[in-house]
């Protein structure tokens, strides 16, 4: 429990800053594959970029860490792969905001069940309402025609993306026993990384000829959005209370909406905003359980 009221509203302050840096990665991914980059050489790209400043923020903390996080962080990396490229691939079929919705909505879902079925953690009536709801708020965006941005191909690939986007959070946390937030981010970097240049080399996706829009919106992805929104996530999360932070990273959500919109010109639609609304209120009540 955090005791210190003003690290607690510092801790809040950083994970909600965190999660709207965050909520600039949907848009990043459209605008560099718009500019000629591919599913796979977005998650590259944003790695290979990235890998230079954690790995520095990784050794002012001391060091690269104990070697028995190390694996765990390397199985995050490579859940985070799965995780990106499944939503990186989302987005080309529906919006920015759907497939964000649904991945970062959904996995809390996941993970909730499988601290249930798994670690025998228990739930009162309110935490399974709001999984009920979370699941209610994802089948909208998937199903309904005023609500999903396309086909629902689209929304499926994304609902898969956060099945692994919740085995990426499982890793990470088994990984934190043991290694600092900057030392994890390391590792799970550089296992993601590893995870995409077999990929592009065996595809031979191109890694050139893009746009001057693609090439920045690839090193915003890399530093901005990787080091400085997780960073500032990490910390914050470390400062203040679970249910607190829970529902500050859904702040990640509301800000790739109305970015989307102003930035993409994508339509906020009635139902879609009803989905979004289920997935948070559902989330903010799984939080609640947790601090209980």
């Amino acid at each position: 429990m955090v005791r210190d009221p003003v690290m607690k509203l510092e801790g809040f302050a950083a994970v909600v800053f965190g999660a709207c840096v965050l909520g600039l990665s949907a848009i990043f991914v459209k605008l560099a594959t718009a500019g000629g980059a591919t599913s796979t050489t977005v998650g590259f790209y944003r790695m290979l970029f990235a890998l230079p400043g954690v790995y520095l923020l990784a050794r002012r903390r001391g060091g690269l860490g104990a070697r028995g996080g190390r694996p765990w962080g390397l199985l995050a990396g490579s859940a985070l792969f799965l995780d990106l490229w499944l939503w990186h691939a989302a987005m080309h079929e529906t919006t920015a905001a759907n497939a964000t919705l649904l991945v970062s909505g959904l996995a809390p879902v996941w993970v909730a069940l499988f601290a249930v079925s798994v670690l025998h953690l228990r739930y009162d009536a309110l935490a399974w309402l709001g999984q009920a709801l979370g699941i209610g708020g994802a089948l909208i965006l998937a199903l309904a025609k005023g609500a999903r941005g396309g086909t629902g191909r689209g929304e499926l690939l994304a609902i898969i993306a956060s099945v692994c986007y919740a085995a990426f959070t499982l890793a990470l946390k088994r990984a934190r026993r043991t290694l600092q937030a900057e030392q994890a981010l390391f590792w799970m970097t550089a296992g993601c990384w590893l995870c995409f240049l077999p990929v592009v080399l065996a595809t031979g996706a191109p890694l050139s000829g893009y746009t001057a829009q693609a090439w920045w919106s690839l090193l915003g992805l890399g530093v901005i959005v990787h080091i400085v929104g997780w960073w500032s996530a990490s910390w914050g999360l470390g400062h203040t209370s679970a249910a607190l932070g829970a529902i500050a990273l859904q702040g990640q959500q509301v800000a790739t909406l109305f970015l989307a919109s102003w930035l993409l010109a994508e339509p906020i639609k009635p139902l879609g905003l009803l989905g979004a609304a289920l997935i948070v209120g559902g989330i903010v009540l799984v939080a609640r359980n947790r601090d209980s």
